[in-house]
């Protein structure tokens, strides 16, 4: 099968594409950097020809609001425009658990805008909906501040490490598209603040963590269940401690 990876050289997206080609099949890496732009359209068309799913694991460079908001519209309008002249039979997009309670956040009312132009398009797809990952832990503490004392949110969080997000992200690809959402979460659901001020301590910064429900995140005041599964969801199986062990950091919020 011919499987179009938008992203794929990305975090989440070689992953995939390991994954996918170990299986078989032709998984194609759709980046700047092989000559296919998804702002423009350049080179799209041609790497479309013959795909039968295309996988949008791309993310918007800037979390400057007006940029994010922009990156995901113009790219999610050219990507379905030519998914939907090659006849592409399922449209797969990473997206965050809880992005619809997060539109006071700029990256996320990106992500509102991505995930309507996909219902709205007529192709079959599936909207993945993943948690924070691991990964991000850096970048969610950076978020609190640096002095001695950091306050983050009290809201839960069930973090995901990569790994697990590539090998969901791999398999819904070759399942038919359910034409709406599919959770997907961490084995361990706890505070964001207590996981944070575990990830300190693991990498002996003595900082201490301040569990606010006010604090914001990335501009968002969180509900105490924003950021986890509220129904079915596929469970990963690295836990903290496992990916404490073989962790590459990354910033930011993002899936």
């Amino acid at each position: 099968m011919k499987i179009l990876v938008i992203g794929g050289t990305g975090r989440i997206g070689s992953k995939v594409v390991d994954r996918l080609r170990a299986a078989g099949h032709e998984a194609v890496v759709a980046a700047p950097s092989t000559g296919i732009d998804v702002l423009t359209g350049q080179g799209l068309d041609e790497a479309m020809a013959g795909t039968e799913v295309v996988l949008d694991l791309a993310n918007s460079p800037s979390f400057e609001d007006a940029a994010v908001l922009s990156f995901f519209v113009t790219a999610g309008h050219t990507i379905l425009a030519a998914a939907a002249r090659a006849g592409v039979r399922h449209h797969v997009a990473l997206s965050v658990v809880g992005t619809d309670q997060l539109a006071a956040s700029g990256y996320f009312r990106g992500k509102i805008a991505q995930e309507q132009l996909i219902r709205d398009s007529g192709l079959p797809f599936t909207i993945i909906h993943s948690t924070q990952f691991f990964e991000f832990l850096p970048g969610i503490v950076q978020s609190a501040g640096q002095g001695p004392t950091l306050r983050l949110p009290s809201a839960d969080v069930q973090p995901i490490a990569a790994d697990d997000v590539a090998d969901a992200v791999a398999r819904i690809a070759l399942q038919p598209p359910v034409n709406g959402v599919v959770d997907i979460a961490g084995p361990q659901r706890e505070s964001m603040a207590a996981l944070a001020q575990r990830f300190l301590q693991a990498n002996g910064d003595t900082r201490e963590v301040v569990a606010d429900p006010d604090a914001p995140y990335f501009g968002a005041v969180l509900q105490q269940g924003t950021l986890v599964p509220q129904g079915e969801a596929w469970t990963g199986r690295i836990d903290f401690a496992q990916w404490l062990q073989q962790s590459t950091p990354a910033a930011g919020p993002r899936a």
